[in-house]
């Protein structure tokens, strides 16, 4: 079979989109760190497609998108048949379609679908280390990264889309609302619970160091979002018609019902929360957008953001540093999209899939739509707590405490964001320590040179 030219430009075209909310994922998080922190926030993000490209190569996408040859490991695992993408590759020299277990690519070389795939895993990798901003080892994030991504995402993608055993259920998931955002949220709870809570929270106000950033950021992500959730119908058609405007529609009415919350709970509407609550919107609609119409859409957009605006404050309640409200975003609004579904699934499109409870489908759609984030959640909390753990035991996953209040980007990266010590503010010393740094590296490579 041929490849269909113009779904697999408009693939690629989507590819890009996604890759691109990863850089505007950094500017959010960055944004909203504090100023000794910036670079190191967003470095996170930027060293999570390097990691994740590299392994995605060599086994990722063999095990999210591969079968075993074992009908019962195949329920969680796929195999390594398609390690270094070899047969993806054979596939696109010779100008024909390599079918995934699902026959998910019937009308794209299955390298753009590889590539496509990849972008959601940088994202939902880089999605978690804002929880854990300010404290973390850059080294130990690595390493995090690479055992996550191996042990967790990879797995539970096979589950949802790879024709895992939620996959045979049934479980309606459009764009990654488990796979992504419930997955992500649950590993940044286990995080934050391993590194413990920064120096001086809740006490001391941590506030964002740079709005324009966030609004940026959180721009860049809406543009982005278009590929992530239009561009998983992997077609041009009605349904990938559908998908874009329940992700536009749901976006705009969560970000305006946040603002309506802080205006009426706070008296003021601010940056802050507009963008936060168009990020939830995303999240919610993400595993929705497919199988909805689109008033509902509006509806869910209205939900998730009022529940997103008051779930960001149970860390103060519960106790855990949550530093950029991962858990308030991603994990409630993924879980919100997703059991959504179980009542208002309009338009499933494979067999084992249902129509939702308010459209005559019956409770069974509607326990697999608890069910699976509920397991995906459950699976990746424990197993990121048990990485993290390890890795805290191995090289130690927490800056020191020293470090962690002079600067983690100094600490780190012998840089600063912003020229502190010119302007006259409050970090003169650390733009001055920064300095000597750099001046001290320099000079240590001229001696040696000299020598």
């Amino acid at each position: 079979m041929k490849i269909d030219t113009g779904t697999t430009a408009w693939m690629l075209a989507a590819t890009a989109l996604v890759l691109l909310m990863t850089p505007g994922l950094a500017f959010f998080y960055g944004g909203m760190a504090r100023a000794k922190g910036v670079l190191n926030m967003m470095m996170m993000s930027f060293v999570s497609i390097v990691t994740v490209s590299i392994i995605w190569v060599f086994y990722g996408y063999s095990i999210a998108f591969s079968a075993n040859g074992n009908s019962t490991l195949d329920n969680f695992f796929g195999g390594l048949s398609d390690w270094g993408l070899k047969s993806t590759t054979t596939s696109v020299y010779e100008g024909l379609i390599v079918e995934g277990p699902a026959a998910i690519t019937d009308n794209m070389p299955e390298m753009v679908f590889s590539a496509f795939q990849l972008t959601f895993a940088i994202i939902t990798v880089a999605l978690i280390s804002g929880a854990i901003a300010d404290r973390a080892k850059f080294g130990a994030w690595v390493a995090f990264t690479i055992a996550w991504a191996t042990l967790v995402y990879f797995p539970v993608a096979h589950w949802v889309w790879g024709g895992g055993w939620l996959f045979d259920k049934g479980i309606e998931d459009f764009a990654g609302g488990t796979v992504v955002h419930v997955n992500s949220g649950a590993a940044a709870l286990a995080l934050a619970l391993v590194l413990g809570k920064r120096k001086g929270w809740p006490k001391e106000p941590m506030r964002p160091n740079n709005m324009p950033f966030v609004l940026l950021g959180a721009g860049l992500l809406w543009f982005g979002w278009f590929g992530f959730n239009a561009g998983s119908e992997l077609a041009v058609d009605g349904t990938t018609a559908l998908a874009f405007m329940n992700t536009q529609v749901a976006t705009a009415a969560a970000a305006g019902a946040w603002i309506l919350v802080e205006k009426l709970r706070d008296g003021h509407a601010t940056t802050l929360g507009i963008a936060s609550g168009a990020v939830a919107g995303l999240v919610a609609v993400t595993p929705a957008c497919g199988f909805i119409d689109t008033w509902v859409a509006v509806l869910l957009g209205v939900v998730a953001g009022a529940i997103c605006a008051y779930a960001v404050g149970l860390k103060y309640k519960l106790g855990f540093d949550d530093s950029l409200d991962v858990v308030g975003v991603h994990l409630v609004g993924g879980l919100v999209g997703a059991v959504s579904l179980g009542f208002i699934a309009a338009y499933p499109f494979l067999p084992q899939q249902h129509k939702g409870l308010f459209y005559g489908g019956g409770f069974e759609q509607l326990g697999w739509q608890v069910i699976a984030p509920l397991a995906v959640g459950a699976y990746s909390f424990v197993m990121a707590y048990i990485i993290g753990k390890i890795i805290d035991l191995v090289i130690g996953f927490r800056v020191d405490a020293e470090d962690e209040v002079d600067g983690i980007d100094i600490a780190t990266h012998a840089e600063s964001a912003y020229d502190l010590g010119s302007s006259g503010g409050g970090g003169s010393a650390q733009a001055a320590k920064a300095s000597a740094s750099v001046a001290g590296n320099a000079t240590t490579k001229k001696v040696e040179a000299e020598a």
